[in-house]
């Protein structure tokens, strides 16, 4: 298959290439081929827009770009950015595949399980969860879906994906979570019932894998692992695992003096699970916490 992928150098890119461009042509958006080439395998063709690719010679469109939305405090430039760097290219995708006389099959395009906003620890929330609470998060995924979405034909399904917190051993949430933690510094955040709704990396990269397989998969999906769990235990989980204690708690006004509205997505979360992959027959690979940290090798 010709797979064009955005966000390649990211987290779950970056290992997405590894597995996809055995059997694959992939083509790669990112405004650096030359640091690009360095992360990524050599097969892989970088262009820098959108309208250097030709939309009738691809199958799959993996969307994945867009700035960090959990890095520094949320100023109104940053949030602009933020909203941008997805809705834009999300955008050019959509113009690209409409215009195209032979559209691509399928069409992923990111999101996250911050479109619910934030929900009580005891609500266990599917795809077909509606009554999402009213901040940023929510209104970026939803503008991102229903722009993806504008793609959507007979000829292209377009799969939406709500991904959760990724557990990965370089990179992502655990960078940030892993210092205080290897010092023995580490604990839950304020009380530590909010939900964490995670995934392995491995399971994120297979998950995708598996949508490409099954035309029977579309509109959102909930890419977590199907054992969400609150901060306190993801906290004691990951100090065991690396055999520290987890006696240190940090107080909810730390958070927000240090991150401001940011701090929202720290000190609040949603149960998240789910049940669109359980139900076409995927299997997860990591289940729970503990099994996740140790497969991880941390």
């Amino acid at each position: 298959m010709n797979i064009f992928i955005t966000g390649a150098t990211g987290l779950i890119g970056s290992k997405l290439c590894q597995f996809l461009v055995h059997k694959n042509h992939i083509t790669a958006l990112t405004r650096s081929p030359e640091k690009a080439l360095a992360v990524l395998p050599a097969k892989v063709e970088c262009v820098t827009d959108v309208a250097q690719v030709n939309f009738n010679d691809i199958d799959v469109v993996i969307n994945l770009a867009g700035e960090p939305i959990a890095s520094g405090r949320w100023t109104k430039a940053k949030k602009q950015r933020i909203y941008q760097s997805r809705i834009d290219i999300t955008k050019a995708i959509t113009a690209a595949i409409n215009a195209a006389d032979t559209p691509p099959h399928t069409f992923i395009s990111g999101s996250a399980i911050g479109y619910y906003g934030r929900q009580p620890s005891d609500l266990s929330i599917d795809e077909s969860f509606e009554h999402c609470f009213d901040e940023f998060s929510h209104h970026l995924c939803k503008d991102w879906e229903e722009t993806a979405l504008g793609a959507e034909s007979s000829d292209t399904r377009v799969c939406l994906l709500r991904t959760g917190i990724v557990l990965a051993k370089n990179g992502g949430a655990l960078d940030k979570m892993l210092p205080p933690f290897r010092f023995g510094l580490g604990g839950p955040i304020s009380n530590g019932k909010h939900m964490m709704s995670w995934i392995h990396i491995d399971d994120m990269v297979q998950l995708i894998l598996f949508i490409i397989k099954h035309p029977e998969i579309q509109g959102p999906i909930n890419a977590t692992a199907p054992n969400p769990v609150d901060n306190k235990t993801l906290s004691k989980s990951l100090a065991e695992q690396l055999s520290r204690p987890c006696i240190f708690t940090v107080p909810a006004l730390a958070m927000k003096l240090a991150y401001g509205e940011m701090a929202d997505l720290l000190l609040y979360g949603q149960k998240v699970v789910p049940k669109k992959l359980l139900d076409n027959g995927y299997r997860f690979r990591h289940q729970r916490i503990n099994d996740a940290f140790e497969a991880l090798g941390l």
